[in-house]
This record gives structure tokens, sequence and C-alpha cells, in this order.
């Protein structure tokens, strides 16, 4: 029997969807079939879930936030049951590192009834920056997802092993150059006076924390996925607290290697 394929994923800015969806299509192609997709990137679809069985396969993604799942998405990504189906962790992260994120997302999987199969850490633009990781991922990311598709066995043989540490370290801390802790927890965008009252910002916060009504007003929680800065047609959203610039700067400085994705599969 073919199995199901899904695509399900949180992804503020399209990194994450571009990898997942890219996975899962061609794992349904194998299947003779089409992937279903569920994005829970905006806080009504994280008022549900699809129910998933055993004839199910769910490449399931997220970004990694210093270095974990994202702490406001963790109480959501544990409570998607997985019913017996297949599945395949992904995570995305913006050129500095992974660490854990992908570990943590495999446990959590296992955890709820997911037997994974595979696993992957890409690399995509980094949310604070347009030049760390910039386009990425990229035509290279994508052949490399495509390989990593191809490779993925679409059968239980234990959970899938992936780097990181057990047990999961603590969220990494950004410092800045004298070794002070830089919290930018509390940091939210600005709106300039180009805003021209579109909208489109309120639409695209996965925490629904931006005033529909007066786009400058961010009632909620900010996660710092930028997705208001990038998306601003007239680029009225930005930042300009020192903290966060400079946690901003030291990661432009430190990581412009370039990253490469890691995938792990049955041999």
């Amino acid at each position: 029997m073919s199995k199901k394929i899904w695509a399900m994923y949180f992804s503020a800015t399209g990194t994450t969807e571009k990898i997942v969806t890219s996975v899962a299509n061609d794992l349904a192609a194998r299947e003779g079939g089409k992937a279903e997709v569920y994005d829970f990137t905006l806080p009504a679809a994280r008022e549900g879930q699809p129910e998933f069985g055993p004839d199910d396969v769910v490449v399931f993604g997220v970004p990694t936030y210093a270095g974990r799942i994202p702490n406001l998405l963790l109480k959501y990504v544990s409570s998607v049951q997985g019913g017996g189906a297949l599945a395949v962790p992904v995570v995305l992260y913006g050129n500095r590192n992974y660490d854990d994120s992908l570990m943590e997302l495999r446990n959590v999987m296992e955890g709820n009834g997911f037997h994974t199969i595979a696993g992957a850490a890409f690399i995509g633009e980094h949310s604070f920056s347009k030049i760390l990781a910039a386009g990425r991922p990229d035509d290279k990311d994508m052949a490399i997802a495509k390989d990593f598709a191809a490779k993925i066995i679409l059968e239980d043989r234990g959970p899938i092993q992936v780097k990181g540490e057990e047990p999961i370290r603590d969220y990494y801390k950004p410092r800045d150059r004298e070794g002070n802790f830089l919290n930018i927890l509390k940091v939210k965008p600005l709106t300039s006076d180009a805003c021209n009252g579109c909208g489109i910002c309120a639409k695209v916060c996965p925490m629904g924390s931006i005033d529909p009504a007066d786009p400058k007003v961010v009632a909620g929680k900010c996660i710092k996925c930028c997705a208001c800065e990038k998306k601003c047609p007239v680029g009225a959203k930005y930042f300009d607290d020192q903290v966060y610039l400079t946690h901003k700067i030291i990661l432009e400085e430190d990581y412009t290697r370039r990253a490469e994705p890691e995938i792990f599969v049955y041999e």
C-alpha cells in the first residue's frame, strides 16, 4: 500500500517551507501521489493538527532558534501525535549552528508516537539578517534536499541517529565581545512613518502580536522571526535596540563561512 506523504512545518519567512515541501513532494512522487501540506506558522493553524496513522509519512520542519526548537513553539510541537506514522524531522538554521534542535525534534516526535526514519539540518537566510546565509536555501541546498529525499527508506528501523547532545542543552545565549549576555527576549520591532497601513505585517506575524488596525502596536510576544520586517513592502518595520543590533553584527562578522546541510539516513 502506498504511503500518504505530509509536509508539516512552521516557516515564518519561507526557508523551512522550501526544504520541507521539496523533500515531501519528492517522496510523494515516489509513492505515486502528491504531498499534503499542513502549515502551522500562523496561530489559527496551531489550534488543531492532522490525524496521522501507520500509513502516513510526515516531513516535519521547524526553524532553529538559539540551538533548539523555538521555545514558544515547543508546546504545540510536543502536542502533535504520530499515531504510528513514519517521520522525517528537519530543522533550518541561520548559518551559526543547529546545536541540539534536530535531536530535540527527533526526541519529541519519537515520544509522541512517530517513528523517525531520517533527519536533516539545512541552512536558511538568518531571520535577523539579509546578508547572513543570504538567499539560502539556494540551488546547491535544493540539490542536496533532492538527494536526501532519494536516500530516505520508508520503513522503521528504530529512531534515526542524529547529531546533538543528551540531555538537551539550554538555549544558546548570545554574548558581546566582552562576554556579556545579550538579552533580546523582550525586543520588538518598530514601525517608521513609511508605513501605509496595508496590514501585511499583522497577517504574517506567527504570534498574532501585531494590531492590524494599527501596525505600530505590537502587543503580544515577538519571537524575532522578522517576517514583518522582511515582508513589509515599504520597509517600514525595523529594529533599533542596540543589544539586538550588537548580536546581529556579531553573527554577521563571525559566521561568514558557508555552513553545509547535514543529512541522516539509514545506511
